[in-house]
């Protein structure tokens, strides 16, 4: 018997709500895509009905969801900064928090002109967004997989955006001997034997976007040591990193010789951003 859009809509919310804490919403999310029409047509046009093929459809991807598969990577893509964003396996999921880093830069730097190089780049969306704010700015994204860099230059592409350049290799290893303004960075921080690695979204997400070592510092430890090469003189070094980890990567820095230190917290009051400058 024909079931009405919002009864497929509760009873997807009842299979999805034992793997996502988002339920309805994804639900709607993904029916608003295989209908190509806003959340909003659900309240208005609840009684309508999909056709056989819509149906097939939509149960295809309730049934992905509820493997696990995170909804960014069903329907391939993932808005961030309101830049409509490629993503899949190979690439680490733009998460919402990730936005304070862009708000950060803008605000403390409305320089005309400079040289930005953003580490592990994945989707592209730190370069991206502050390409699409700042197109007179000079942008090098880099990261170590060049599956995670094609999406990134594919979402370049597709958006218009020309003032980045990708470069293959690990962290500043593509950079050579240039010297950048902002070095920005939302590296792996989560420890290796982290349970969450094996739970949620982050199952289908790569490793090595999220985890770092024992303590998840390695890739930390390593941008802040090496950032001076790279810098140009009173640069600033600007990374996402972990809840827990303010004080360690306060201490990291000092001893490395930055100055300048500023800590912001997240949209949860989380320690999430550390920027510093080099002299």
């Amino acid at each position: 018997m024909p079931a009405s859009i919002q009864t497929l809509l509760q009873q997807a919310e009842q299979q999805l709500a034992a793997v996502s804490e988002s339920a309805r919403l994804d639900a709607e999310v993904l029916l608003a895509d295989i209908l190509e029409k806003n959340r909003s047509y659900f309240r208005a046009f609840g009684e309508q009905e999909l056709t056989p093929a819509q149906l097939q459809q939509f149960q295809n991807v309730l049934t992905q969801r509820a493997e696990g598969h995170p909804v960014a990577h069903i329907l391939g893509r993932r808005e961030f900064w309101s830049l409509d964003l490629e993503v899949n396996q190979h690439t680490l999921i733009p998460r919402p928090d990730t936005e304070l880093l862009i708000e950060f830069i803008l605000q403390a730097f409305p320089q005309q002109q400079l040289k930005v190089a953003d580490l592990g780049t994945g989707s592209g969306a730190i370069a991206l967004a502050l390409a699409s704010e700042n197109p007179q700015w000079q942008i090098t994204a880099t990261d170590q997989s060049a599956a995670a860099l094609a999406v990134a230059q594919r979402n370049a592409a597709r958006l218009g955006i020309a003032n980045i350049v990708f470069k293959n290799g690990d962290w500043y290893q593509p950079l050579a001997a240039s010297r950048f303004d902002l070095i920005i960075s939302n590296p792996p921080y989560i420890a290796a034997d982290d349970i969450h690695l094996t739970q949620g979204d982050v199952r289908f997400e790569p490793l090595t976007a999220l985890a770092s070592g024992n303590d998840g510092l390695d890739d930390i430890r390593l941008l802040i040591a090496q950032a001076k090469q790279h810098l140009q003189t009173n640069g600033w070094l600007i990374l996402e990193h972990g809840y827990d980890q303010k004080t360690v990567i306060f201490e990291l820095l000092q001893s490395a010789g930055f100055a300048h230190i500023t800590q912001k917290d997240d949209y949860a009051g989380n320690a999430r951003l550390s920027a510093a400058s080099y002299a």
